[in-house]
């Protein structure tokens, strides 16, 4: 994503209604309080052709097409380092809930622009007429935001039809070009019919509307309000952010694919939640080309640091806030890729001793079930140091049984968790038990899928603790949901 620029500049996500476009970027212009041209904020003006932006929004509009349309405008106007995004059409306005969640920049909201300005300049108004698309009216989006506190008067069908979306959608419309004559008689017919129902103020809910409204308010006997107006001067004090970001979880995966999803799994299985909306953001970066760890660990094998590295930087510009690799030996690449990233990766070999330093005090011996690589990376017995704990491993013969477990023609990373890869860790298990191991910490993220986390697994007549660093990789991802200050759920962004 592009830096924001130092001073507000907005977006403006034109061609769903060119004229409207043109007629709130010029009145935006015109309301900035500049004295010189150099005062002015840059405006970048995104008028991208829309094949659907003529289509007649009746009650039988799908606003799916458009949807897509202005979120990839948005995404673009990111790149671009704008502060904040101006939509110029109401239909927008009524899908904004589900846009602002999935990008960066805040939206300004013409529908609370209109209902700041309605409460401060018509306070003691209480019949409000609205003309708005058939669409917008069976979507009720004036009652979202106005319903509390206003009576909202509607054209009758007969009105709504053959004047009021007439005058915009027809040929002779507003979308078509035409400004004066059949449209502005046909929308004067529209205000009359609302005036005649009681409204006190008139509020345009098509942005087409305000482009004729000096022609429109010398014939009505209330007030029109210029909503691209009052949108334009609400832009300009605007100040707000992004609402509550949804908290998202990177995840570096293909290392190995079977530990990817385990991770993922282990992740949903964590989290407390009621319904789907309460679980975590996931995003993968799945490469299982990325060079194996282990091999360029012990007989210099390719280098994966710079495939790390790309996987993590290709999550946190997709916005991650963290980064989770379900892989013990790649973390001996995480000091070097750690500094040059914005956000942190946490560090399952860290937690892992944390976790068991943590619930078994008492346990000061620990066995490490791993590859060869990681075993000589020393990423564990470094992490170890000055805590008090004594690190085992096991005895090469032993060592190779935990290899031929993980990496053997029935390993588990050829798919098998039963058989000679289990019998073959139970061996290497077996032996750091006999050497004193009190805890064992499964130090390849493929083991668990044999032998799961477990406090008292019974193993050479001794009942020991079995740490799956996956589990508590997960356990930490899914905590620092809270601790970095993100709703837990999604009423809790809500409330």
């Amino acid at each position: 994503m592009a830096p924001r620029k130092a001073n507000r500049s907005f977006g403006i996500v034109g061609g769903l209604g060119p004229l409207a476009g043109a007629d709130i970027f010029f009145k935006l212009v015109k309301a900035t309080p500049a004295r010189s041209d150099k005062e002015h904020f840059e405006v970048v003006f995104e008028q991208r052709p829309f094949d659907n932006g003529n289509a007649v929004v009746d009650e039988h509009f799908n606003p799916s097409a458009r949807k897509l349309h202005v979120f990839n405008v948005i995404k673009g106007l990111e790149q671009r380092g704008v502060s904040a995004v101006i939509l110029t059409c109401f239909i927008s306005h009524s899908f904004i809930d589900e846009l602002q969640p999935e990008i960066d920049l805040p939206i300004v909201n013409l529908m609370e622009a209109l209902r700041a300005h309605i409460d401060r300049e018509f306070s003691d108004v209480q019949r409000m007429g609205v003309l708005t698309s058939s669409y917008l009216i069976k979507e009720r989006l004036f009652e979202r935001y106005f319903d509390d506190a206003y009576d909202l008067i509607y054209p009758t069908s007969a009105v709504q039809k053959d004047c009021l979306m007439e005058a915009i959608y027809g040929p002779q419309g507003i979308k078509a070009g035409h400004l004066r004559g059949r449209p502005i008689e046909l929308i004067g017919r529209a205000c009359q019919d609302l005036i005649e129902q009681g409204a006190e103020v008139i509020v345009p809910g098509l942005t087409e509307i305000p482009i004729v409204i000096d022609s429109l308010s010398s014939e009505q006997a209330v007030t029109i309000v210029d909503s691209n107006q009052v949108y334009a001067e609400y832009a300009v004090r605007y100040q707000g952010n992004v609402g509550p970001k949804s908290y998202k979880i990177g995840i570096v995966g293909g290392v190995g694919p079977s530990a990817t999803v385990d991770l993922m799994n282990k992740i949903i299985a964590l989290t407390p939640a009621k319904r789907d909306q309460d679980h975590i953001r996931l995003i993968v970066e799945h490469n299982p080309e990325i060079p194996d760890r282990t091999e360029n660990l012990v007989s210099e094998g390719a280098d994966p640091t710079i495939s790390l590295y790309s996987a993590c930087k290709k999550l946190e510009a997709n916005d991650a806030d963290l980064i989770a690799i379900p892989c013990n030996t790649a973390h001996a690449y995480v000091e070097r890729i750690q500094r040059h990233l914005m956000i942190p990766i946490v560090n399952m070999v860290f937690e892992a001793i944390e976790y068991s330093k943590r619930h078994y005090p008492d346990c000061r011996t620990i066995g490490l079930l791993a590859t060869t690589g990681t075993v000589k990376s020393r990423i564990y017995h470094e992490l170890m140091q000055g805590t008090g704990l004594h690190l085992i491993e096991p005895d090469n013969d032993f060592q190779e049984k935990v290899m031929d477990a993980i990496y053997g023609d029935e390993g588990v990373k050829a798919g098998f968790v039963e058989g000679e890869c289990r019998e073959a860790l139970l061996a290497a298990l077996a032996h750091l038990v006999e050497k004193g191991a009190e805890i064992v910490i499964l130090g390849c993220t493929e083991l668990p899928l044999i032998l799961p986390q477990v406090e008292d697994f019974p193993v050479a007549g001794r009942s020991i603790v079995i740490l799956d660093p996956t589990e508590i990789l997960a356990r930490k991802c899914v905590e620092l949901r809270g601790q970095m200050g993100f709703p837990t759920t999604v009423l809790d962004q809500v409330f």
